[in-house]
């Protein structure tokens, strides 16, 4: 029996005397299922996702906090990631769907940056881990990270900080050091609201010419000033930080490791079955965190691909999944996917 906890989180025991949290909103008896991985320091939280527009689809929307952040215990010591993600996410939609046989859901599973890794492990992962796997209509990818293990030149879309922290440097330096370094460092900086709230606010004040239009012509169509909409966005990102790494900050400690994990599958392997969901990857030109080269990569490699490139830095993913919360994307998306050297990437028409 899941329990509330605030406003909109609740917890699910899990057999293996873990604990899963979860946010859900608009119609919970809806078939029509979105599952949203979420990125670095958060946690599911269904009041950032929640509009008129998403609850007049008719959808459930269903929020799970990842493995290591806020309330969700880390993955046991001998489960790989993957294991432990399709298994909690098995347990989950079982849970909220009793008597599911698995295939009478209409799934579509989206992540941004970080949680783009959750999202595709599920979007790859074999049925026997993941039965609902069979149920995924579509999967969003904002600012999408790909799988280091495979994509070869994945260190050659990175800055020199972001090489450190993420790239074989970390990677491979005994004892995860580098990433305890940086928690050493900020640990005591992110403990408060105020302090990670001025640090957000930064990021809206820096947002380029292009970031800032896209920014308003978005609050402009949500009926809602920047300047609300920021302040609103700013603070509610503030409190999942703090909650995500309140507990412990095991999620972060995974990231590395996990970015050059085996993620069960290999994405140009994926059979006709997998391959049937469209995957459909947004990524801005100037992000450093999640290098548009990434994206691409994804692009060029999933059979049933579609990519649409934006202006702007990191903060602009943010943005269009919201848009496309509100408008699904069509003919503007570039279709990508296996092909031969003669074959290009054709931009399809309105």
């Amino acid at each position: 029996m899941s329990t509330d906890v605030g406003s909109d989180e609740r917890l699910l025991p899990l057999r293996d005397g873990r604990t899963l949290a979860y946010a859900e909103a608009g119609n919970l008896s809806s078939k029509t299922v979105v599952l949203h991985m979420h990125g670095l320091f958060s946690i599911g939280n269904a009041s950032q996702m929640e509009s008129p527009v998403i609850l007049s689809k008719n959808v459930h929307l269903v929020m799970p906090t990842l493995p290591g952040w806020g309330n969700t215990s880390p993955p046991p010591p001998s489960t790989p990631y993957r294991d432990c993600l399709t298994s909690d996410m098995t347990t989950l939609l079982f849970h909220l769907y009793p008597d599911s046989n698995g295939n009478d859901i209409k799934l579509y599973i989206a992540g941004n940056s970080f949680g783009t890794v959750s999202a595709q492990i599920l979007y790859g992962a074999p049925y026997d881990k993941f039965p609902f796997g069979r149920c995924i209509s579509d999967v969003l990818l904002c600012g999408a990270l790909s799988p280091f293990r495979y994509h070869k030149d994945y260190a050659k879309s990175m800055t020199w900080k972001y090489y450190i922290v993420a790239g074989p440097i970390s990677y491979y330096m005994p004892f995860n050091l580098i990433t305890r370094g940086i928690k050493f460092l900020v640990a005591k900086q992110w403990s408060s609201v105020e302090s990670v709230e001025a640090m957000f606010q930064g990021h809206f004040d820096r947002m380029d010419q292009a970031e800032r239009e896209m920014f308003e012509k978005w609050c402009e169509r949500c009926g809602k000033t920047p300047e609300d909409t920021a302040r609103t966005y700013v603070q509610t990102l503030a409190r999942s930080k703090v909650k995500s790494t309140s507990k412990s900050w095991e999620g972060f400690m995974l990231m590395t490791p996990l970015l050059h994990s085996d993620w069960g599958f290999r994405p140009d392997a994926l059979d006709e079955e997998h391959s049937r969901p469209r995957v459909l990857l947004t990524a801005s030109k100037d992000d450093i965190l999640s290098p548009i080269g990434y994206a691409h990569y994804l692009a060029a490699t999933y059979k049933n691909a579609r990519i649409k490139d934006i202006q702007g830095r990191h903060l602009s993913i943010f943005i269009v999944y919201n848009k496309f919360t509100r408008r699904p994307p069509g003919g503007s998306y570039r279709r990508g996917g296996a092909r031969s050297k003669e074959q290009s990437i054709y931009i399809a028409k309105s």
